[in-house]
Parts: structure tokens; C-alpha cells; sequence
């Protein structure tokens, strides 16, 4: 039992020391300056049910206005979150709609009702610490009916 509780011991001070390195290498968080021009509700009609839904479910990650929770900060949780909001902004970016071409905006929506449609989105990683997140059949239904009558 002795040995069991010097080890054990040992594991949380190797574990506290590599968990304060880990502060050492944080990725950037940023929120990169948009031209408000080629936001998605310059573009486009967006009804206020459906800026409500996309605020507070997709706009963390797909757009240049994250709101940077607090455990963000620490790593390595911030790896996993600045990683999940670029490849996010890579693939989706409110922020520069305008930006894409007729093509992309209209797959862009197709994917935005059929990756809610499917649960898919917002991530089951974001819902739990983002009260109110997680979509409801109703907000689903809306963004797909909005996302049809913009194609």
C-alpha cells in the first residue's frame, strides 16, 4: 500500500508539471476583422427566428464572432476548442458569405438543413456547455425552410 500511494504520488506531480507546460503552447484565438459587406445577413433575407438559431447554435464556429468561453484558455481543452472553430470557419464562415460563389452557398445551405436534420450540428461537444444550443424539431424545421427559400 506504501509503494501503491508513493506512486500514485509521483503520477500527480509528473501530471501537474506536464499540465503546466501545456499552458505554454496555446493556439490563437482570434476573431479576424470581416468586411460586414459579405456577411450572411448583408446577402441575404435571414428572418429573426433564423438569426436567433444560427447566434446561438452555429455562430461560435462558423463565423469571425466567437464567443471564447473561459476553458478556451486552458490547455490542452483550447487545443481541441481553436481547432474545432477553424476547421469550422473553414468549411462555413457567416462572416464571409459573400465571399463564396452561387455554387458554394447553395451546397452551404443544403449542408446546414441536412447536417441539423441529422443531429450532426451543432457538435455534441458544443450542446452541453452551451445552454439553449442544441436545436429543437421546430428550429430544425425552420432553418431547413429558410435554407430551401434562400436556394
Amino acid at each position: 500500500m506504501k509503494k501503491f500511494r508513493k506512486g500514485l504520488r509521483w503520477l500527480l506531480v509528473i501530471g501537474s508539471v506536464l499540465f503546466l507546460i501545456a499552458q505554454l503552447v496555446r493556439p490563437a484565438r482570434t476573431n479576424p476583422i470581416s468586411d460586414h459587406s459579405l456577411a450572411l445577413e448583408s446577402q441575404v433575407q435571414v428572418d429573426p427566428r433564423v438569426a436567433g438559431i444560427l447566434e446561438r447554435s452555429c455562430a461560435d464556429c462558423h463565423s469571425n464572432n466567437t464567443r471564447w468561453p473561459w476553458y478556451s484558455n486552458v490547455s490542452p481543452v483550447s487545443w481541441f476548442v481553436v481547432g474545432h472553430v477553424n476547421d469550422g470557419r473553414q468549411v462555413l464562415n457567416f462572416s464571409d458569405w459573400g465571399s463564396y460563389d452561387k455554387r458554394r452557398q447553395s451546397a452551404r445551405l443544403d449542408q446546414m438543413c441536412d447536417l441539423a436534420r441529422a443531429g450532426v450540428m451543432p457538435l455534441g461537444s458544443y450542446t452541453p456547455l452551451h445552454r439553449g444550443s442544441k436545436l429543437t424539431d421546430d428550429d430544425v424545421k425552420v432553418l431547413c425552410d429558410w435554407t430551401k427559400a434562400q436556394r
